[in-house]
């Protein structure tokens, strides 16, 4: 008989094996389903954000409300009730058993409109993201342009919503949404990374940025810079330490440099070439560029070809 014939008690026999394998009291067996985040309501709540940021640009084909208070009261309802209850989780997964759901529920719709509170706050920030990314890239036909199809933007954007969750101490949904954002664009941002106005991301992709990174204002960076922590053999002993670099005023990163360290610091004003690798301090008013390497070009018989030859 064929394994295809046996189907049912093979499938049968797999489930009990899959069963027992979850009886080992691992962190991978805790089945709480209903007792965790849920990943579709953050996604959903990220976007109803973007909404409230963009008033002009994210569309809702449910809504049929032509006011703009009318969308605007539904769109802060939904997200205060979404927001608050995916809150009230992940407080009582922090918590443990030992809770009052009652002020657990509380506590969350409190800091749900705390956050909807600062709202305003998020978009003087990001405008002022979106002035620079317009200055800085001539590729940008207008501001409409950036805001609809740009990554760095949108990332941007994201990391500044949930860094208001993160100075909340919100467990959890800061980083769900920036990995959301990181899922959508390539740029990797936690949520503890403190950055400044005028903030700029070119093209964008694999952007990586620290938790305990400080960058300034008019900070304009490319695709593939790190900014990273120089080890983190030591593990959860550095939790709460500062391991990423500071980025002071009017800096600019090239493509591929990686920046490494809680105590490296890039002066206001430097310029940082494509490709280096920097983990001390830099002065303010510098470049830092790698000497160019030497291009051995060779033709179909093999003979090296001078540039004079070309």
């Amino acid at each position: 008989m064929s394994c295809q014939e046996n189907n049912n008690r093979e499938v049968n026999t797999l489930v009990e094996k899959i069963l027992a394998d979850y009886d080992g009291q691992r962190d991978i067996d805790r089945m709480k389903p209903f007792n965790q985040p849920d990943r579709e309501a953050i996604k959903f709540i990220i976007r109803k954000l973007l909404r409230i940021v963009y008033p002009g640009y994210y569309r809702d084909m449910v809504y049929k409300s032509y006011s703009i208070r009318g969308n605007l009261t539904v769109l802060i309802e939904d997200v205060l009730y979404n927001l608050s209850k995916q809150i009230g989780i992940v407080l009582k997964l922090s918590a443990g058993d030992e809770t009052d759901e009652t002020k657990i529920n509380e506590q969350a719709y409190c800091l749900a409109l705390t956050f909807c509170n600062r709202i305003p706050t998020v978009r003087e920030y990001v405008e002022t993201d979106l002035q620079a990314t317009y200055r800085g890239d001539p590729a940008a036909f207008n501001k409409d342009d950036i805001i609809l199809s740009y990554p760095g933007i949108l990332a941007t954007t994201i990391n500044r919503l949930a860094h208001e969750l993160f100075l909340l101490n919100v467990p959890l949904i800061p980083r769900m949404m920036t990995e959301y954002a990181h899922s959508e664009t390539g740029i990797d941002i936690h949520p503890g990374a403190t950055i400044g106005k005028y903030f700029f991301i070119d093209h964008g992709t694999g952007v990586v940025i620290g938790s305990t990174t400080n960058i300034g204002e008019n900070v304009k960076i490319y695709q593939g810079v790190t900014l990273g922590a120089l080890s983190t053999a030591a593990g959860q002993a550095l939790h709460g330490i500062k391991r990423h670099p500071t980025i002071q005023n009017n800096v600019t990163i090239y493509s591929g440099a990686s920046i490494l360290g809680g105590d490296t610091v890039i002066g206001e004003n430097a310029v940082i070439g494509s490709n280096v690798f920097i983990t001390s301090s830099i002065p303010s008013d510098t470049r830092v560029t790698i000497k160019s390497q030497e291009l051995i070009i060779k033709g179909k018989d093999g003979k090296i070809i001078e540039n004079s030859d070309f």
